[in-house]
């Protein structure tokens, strides 16, 4: 059952690139949140995608969100992912892809690679933003804008 707009952002846990717990109730419900789903550390669009996120990170946190990306890779890969790139967000390994199917996050390009899905939710929690695009360049804006859009 996939998340749809409205609908309350449900709890999950993960590890993150340092191997902490990282429980999505410290953000969700306190703060405005962007969650974005990845296929793959250290892909060309991928990179993009998180060095879009980090560019715009101050844009973010000066409307009082937090962004969290997850993929499939281990907490290994997205520490080398992060301190390449110097990427100042949380990512959250979902190596079982759990948290893709708990959200509804589909697999994209004929089932054959994981979605890259982006989703906004308020300070209550609630969904306000669904985007399924593989285009990684159009993800960062729509969110920061939808944010902002929150504010």
């Amino acid at each position: 059952m996939a998340l749809e707009i409205g609908d309350i952002m449900p709890n999950f846990k993960a590890k993150n690139q340092k191997g902490e717990e990282f429980d999505s109730s410290t953000v969700i419900g306190k703060k405005p949140a962007v969650i974005y789903f990845y296929p793959k550390d250290f892909t060309p669009g991928c990179t993009k995608e998180a060095c879009n996120f980090r560019d715009s990170y101050q844009d973010f946190q000066d409307a009082g969100a937090e962004v969290i990306g997850i993929s499939g890779d281990s907490e290994q890969s997205h520490q080398k992912f992060a301190k390449k790139y110097q990427l100042p967000f949380v990512l959250l390994s979902d190596a079982s892809g759990k948290i893709r199917k708990k959200l509804g996050v589909k697999k994209s390009l004929l089932g054959l690679i994981p979605g890259r899905e982006t989703l906004v939710i308020d300070a209550k929690g609630v969904v306000q933003m669904k985007f399924n695009n593989l285009d990684a360049s159009r993800h960062m804006k729509k969110a920061l804008q939808k944010v902002k859009d929150l504010g």
